[in-house]
């Protein structure tokens, strides 16, 4: 699974799509012509992320900020005693 989106190559993922699925009439003239409403740009994401999926891209998951309120409060400990 390679979730470095900086390697990845989807320069011509269009076309590589059009031969990993069967595909419809108006998807194949979506993935020619291009989006022309906020609708087909949808679908068309869809079906990059599709593409994403079967090629085995993915992006990694973000970083855990969470942090507790016992936590904050040993934080701010150093700053009370000054």
């Amino acid at each position: 699974m390679n979730t470095d989106p900086s390697t990845w190559d989807d320069s011509n993922w269009r076309e590589e799509y059009k031969g990993m699925k069967l595909l419809t009439e108006a998807q194949m003239a979506l993935l020619d012509t291009g989006p022309k409403s906020l609708s087909q740009s949808w679908l068309l994401q869809a079906m990059h992320g599709d593409w994403r999926k079967i090629k085995g891209y993915k992006y990694p998951e973000p970083p855990d900020c969470q942090s507790s309120m016992k936590e904050w409060e040993q934080s701010i400990k150093k700053y009370e005693d000054k």
